[in-house]
């Protein structure tokens, strides 16, 4: 991770630290932290692998990512507001040991947008240690669903093209012959492997990305819901909702109520 500042989070030595940037800038390079880190994104969207699986995280959304987690930044949106808190936690409650992506409550928001005044302090604040232990303490409980939308990468090589292929063209109608003439595989053997690798059949590998790439639209706010259904491939606003409806749990203008 990078910024115009040169801040080595691990050799810190204090239990938290908060680093907001308007314009965040990454280094797309793979890294860990000993602090587990708490990513909130105010405005935009932020696509973030976190051990091989690529997280999409929207406006109004946070990510919780546990200690020594390998992760990276991919992409992001061209203007984004981030707020990143890392943190010494309880490691006896389960929550920090696991990715969790999630809506950010108003409460939790509103005490994350206050410790912005500690942002880029590197040595202890009395007051800033009280408030973020506060903070941390109650994540779990202000975590009520945990967004399980990501998607695996493959490590068959055989998948390459394929997974290119599907990102490329996932907004059409695709037919799993050409997909085997690409992978130069049976379609029986591309389906076991593919399910293997990634923990998805193809069709519902297409849904996911469809469902990802309709959250970043809809992250923007610069589409009607009518727009975004048709730009990720659906026929009608009805089939899209849903699909959406059958992977989030909820609807898409729910979503969008969310992120205001």
């Amino acid at each position: 991770m990078s910024s115009n500042d040169n801040i080595n989070i691990d050799d810190l030595e204090k239990p938290y630290f908060v680093w907001f940037e308007e314009n965040w800038i990454h280094d797309d390079v793979l890294h860990q932290h000993q602090k587990g880190q708490l990513v909130y994104v105010e405005s935009g969207f932020q696509y973030i692998t976190i051990e091989e699986r690529i997280y999409l995280l929207p406006q109004n959304h946070a990510a919780w990512i546990p200690s020594n987690a390998i992760h990276k930044t991919n992409s992001h949106s061209e203007t984004i507001k981030l707020m990143i808190m890392f943190a010494d936690v309880d490691h006896n409650d389960p929550f920090y040991h696991e990715v969790n992506v999630f809506s950010v409550p108003p409460v939790l928001k509103e005490m994350i947008k206050y410790a912005e005044k500690w942002s880029k302090i590197v040595t202890k604040d009395h007051n800033e240690t009280l408030f973020l232990k506060a903070l941390f303490n109650e994540l779990p409980r202000f975590v009520e669903t945990s967004l399980r939308l990501h998607i695996c990468l493959p490590k068959d090589k055989r998948l390459i093209k394929v997974i290119e292929y599907l990102h490329d063209h996932y907004h059409h109608e695709i037919k799993i012959e050409d997909i085997g003439d690409i992978a130069l595989l049976s379609l029986r053997t591309l389906e076991r492997i593919f399910k293997k690798e990634t923990g998805l059949t193809l069709s519902k590998y297409q849904q996911m990305l469809r469902i990802i790439k309709s959250l970043e639209l809809l992250s923007s706010a610069h589409h009607t819901v009518s727009e975004i259904a048709h730009k990720v491939g659906y026929k009608s606003v009805q089939a899209y909702t849903r699909s959406f409806h059958s992977v989030m749990r909820f609807r898409p203008t729910d979503f969008m109520k969310n992120i205001k």
